[in-house]
């Protein structure tokens, strides 16, 4: 089975980024639709480029970190998993058998 890239925590940590690319998406259509501040063809690319860019730069960076998160989250809870399974295993060798003696 595919593992997933984010868990449920972590789409909710990224959906703070959801308004923003919103807005952004939103006039990124008014100003293909309405044109609010005229000119040609030249000035309508350069605020279309400039939305644009900020939608992508955006869009990257909240994948980026999310999968970063992500796999840091990962990491801690192999770790934590890990360091539980060790403490268990040095009691083990620890505790003392049947006979009272030390392993």
């Amino acid at each position: 089975m595919a593992e997933k890239v984010f868990d449920r925590e972590t789409v909710l940590d990224l959906t703070v980024n959801v308004i923003p690319l919103a807005l952004l998406a939103f006039f990124f259509l008014v100003f293909i639709v309405v044109n609010p501040f005229g000119g040609g063809f030249v000035i309508m690319a350069i605020q279309l480029s400039i939305v644009g860019l900020m939608f992508v730069g955006l869009a990257a960076i909240t994948y980026y970190s999310g999968a970063a998160v992500s796999k840091a989250e990962s990491a801690a809870e192999a770790a934590a998993t890990a360091e539980g399974s060790d403490e268990g295993a040095d009691e083990a060798a620890e505790s003392p058998d049947e006979s009272g003696d030390v392993a």
